[in-house]
């Protein structure tokens, strides 16, 4: 027999739904849609098109037949894991591949729980570090952006992301790496990586239309920045400074749209700044000392693990306590 719990009041009602909110994290990734489509062209628009689909079918298909619950697609959850795996992978990915995480992300990640709401783990980064692990020749070939437009700045830096050059070899090889450019068109990586500028500008769109408060995000910025500040500056011939590190990878893709998943983040605020500090920390500690030039993502996996126990130790404090 099922029961219903119902809190104490009191309670709050409001226009916002599930739905409204996946449609404006939705709105707020297309700058970086159009973006990596116009510089990676109809390979990234198969990529996309494939993710996305593979998500909202597996849904549809796991609700209905499995788990013989009303249809979930509708609230447009499965939309946001699909553009945002689409994101997170090379432009050149196969399609099968992308299916591939497309079911880890949807059928293991999400829908194993139970569906939205009752994931440990965001799903499309589920998704994003299986392939990663299962095919590494995929998931890093970076070839040259071949799309609708090109700049001369991506052609100089063909077949490895600013990360991989600066692992391999060293703070020198990255020196000619112009920031201007890297702010526009960020040389290398996930189709989503391609502009700071596009992530910038669904950041700002999420916050004003209130989808999320600046502090996971920020405090994962100021972290990476002031992490990477401090080695840079007792040893600047050896590792990266912040700028470079804030500028590339997964960063601003994974503290503005992963990180800030409700679902899988904590609850208060000082919960929040406390998970964005734990990204940050271990991000930079997996780009300067990990086997991996990138940490964006296994560091957003591994707080996510943490946030029961974040949101025991901090919570908003009770309707009429002190």
């Amino acid at each position: 027999m099922n029961k219903l719990l119902v809190s104490p009041s009191p309670h709050l009602h409001t226009r916002t739904s599930t739905k409204s909110l996946m449609r404006d994290v939705v709105i707020a990734m297309i700058p970086a849609v159009i973006v990596s489509v116009l510089f990676y062209g109809w390979a990234e628009l198969l990529v996309l098109g494939v993710s996305v689909a593979s998500c909202v079918l597996l849904e549809y298909l796991i609700t209905k037949y499995l788990l013989n619950k009303p249809c979930t697609v509708c609230d447009m959850s499965a939309v946001v894991t699909g553009v945002l795996l689409a994101l997170n992978l090379p432009a050149t990915t196969p399609w099968w591949v992308v299916f591939i995480g497309a079911v880890v992300a949807i059928g293991v990640a999400k829908m194993t729980f139970g569906g939205l709401g009752q994931n440990l783990f965001n799903p499309a980064i589920v998704g994003r570090v299986f392939l990663l692990i299962s095919f590494p020749t995929y998931m890093t070939n970076w070839a040259k952006p071949n799309g609708f437009i090109s700049t001369a700045a991506v052609d100089a830096f063909t077949g490895a992301t600013p990360l991989g050059i600066a692992k391999e070899g060293g703070v020198a090889a990255v020196e000619g790496l112009d920031y201007m450019d890297m702010l526009f068109c960020n040389i290398g990586g996930s189709a989503g990586e391609l502009s700071a500028l596009a992530i910038l500008a669904g950041f700002v769109y999420l916050l004003a239309r209130r989808v999320i408060k600046p502090y996971i995000t920020l405090s994962i910025l100021a972290t990476v920045a002031v992490f990477s500040g401090i080695f840079w500056a007792v040893n600047p011939a050896e590792f990266t400074g912040p700028v470079f590190n804030l500028l590339t990878g997964g960063v601003l893709l994974g503290a503005v749209f992963m990180a800030t998943d409700y679902v899988t983040s904590p609850m208060s605020n000082v919960g929040g700044i406390i998970f964005g500090v734990g990204i940050g920390l271990i991000t930079m500690l997996v780009r300067y000392f990990g086997a991996y030039p990138e940490g964006m993502s296994f560091a957003i996996l591994i707080m996510n693990a943490v946030v029961p126990l974040i949101n025991k130790w901090c919570h908003s404090k009770k309707f009429g306590r002190a």
